[in-house]
């Protein structure tokens, strides 16, 4: 998962960073909130870990804008040196979802992470078991069938696919499609676009198969699972 983390202090900022880093996500430190809401603007993430008092913006206004702005279930957990109850109350009520008071142990920032990932995250797949709806796997062969037929992917289409699957009901965007799939971000956004259109082609994705692959405008894309209902996920401010 990637974790944004706003904290000033470069000794905590390190301590938070390592223990997330231990756990297998990807972090990205934010030493103000001006710089965070710039990175916002530009960037997607699973989950935040916010200090309260920092320069320029401080830490409730930044969870204020995440509570406008992204979908409502992108947990955050504050990291703060404000143990006082009133300060615990207020921040749970202005949106967090959990409060953690400094000096940071990291083995309990680490638990109260995990658990904010998986409720909020219940659908993520790892794919050790056959996909889901129409779509089976095997990593092995590197095949994916839909039903009984054999899906025809060239390499990089496989790569996406399974990257899409595995991230099931985030947002992903341009530049980290570009990052985690072609190493670096600096390749046309196009490139990513003409992918996702002969994927979408190919894999036949729409609710009858039990999937769709929505465009988010400007940011990138998210992969839903639909139910048997027709029913999917939330949708995100800027679903098209």
């Amino acid at each position: 998962m990637r974790i944004a983390i706003l904290e000033d202090d470069p000794a905590h900022a390190r301590i938070i960073e390592k223990t997330l880093l231990s756990g297998g996500h990807e972090c990205t430190v934010y030493e103000d909130g001006r710089a965070m809401l710039r990175g916002l603007h530009r960037d997607a993430y699973d989950a935040f870990v916010l200090d309260w008092q920092v320069p320029h913006i401080e830490g409730p206004e930044i969870l204020g804008w995440i509570r406008r702005h992204l979908p409502a279930r992108v947990p955050v957990l504050f990291v703060t040196a404000r143990d006082d109850e009133q300060d615990v109350v207020a921040g749970l009520q202005a949106g967090a979802d959990d409060y953690m008071t400094k000096p940071i142990r990291p083995v309990e920032l680490q638990a109260r992470v995990a658990a904010l990932l998986r409720r909020a995250y219940p659908e993520t797949q790892q794919l050790s078991q056959p996909g889901f709806g129409a779509y089976a796997f095997d990593l092995h062969r590197r095949e994916i069938r839909r039903g009984e037929s054999l899906i025809e992917l060239k390499p990089k289409e496989y790569e996406l696919a399974v990257f899409l699957f595995r991230n099931l009901g985030r947002l992903l965007t341009h530049a980290h499609l570009l990052e985690e799939l072609w190493g670096t971000s600096a390749v046309d956004t196009r490139t990513v676009t003409t992918h996702m259109s002969q994927l979408r082609r190919k894999l036949d994705l729409r609710p009858e198969n039990g999937a769709r692959l929505v465009p988010v405008y400007g940011l990138g894309y998210r992969f839903e699972r639909i139910a048997a209902d027709g029913q999917s996920g939330e949708a995100a401010p800027g679903d098209a």
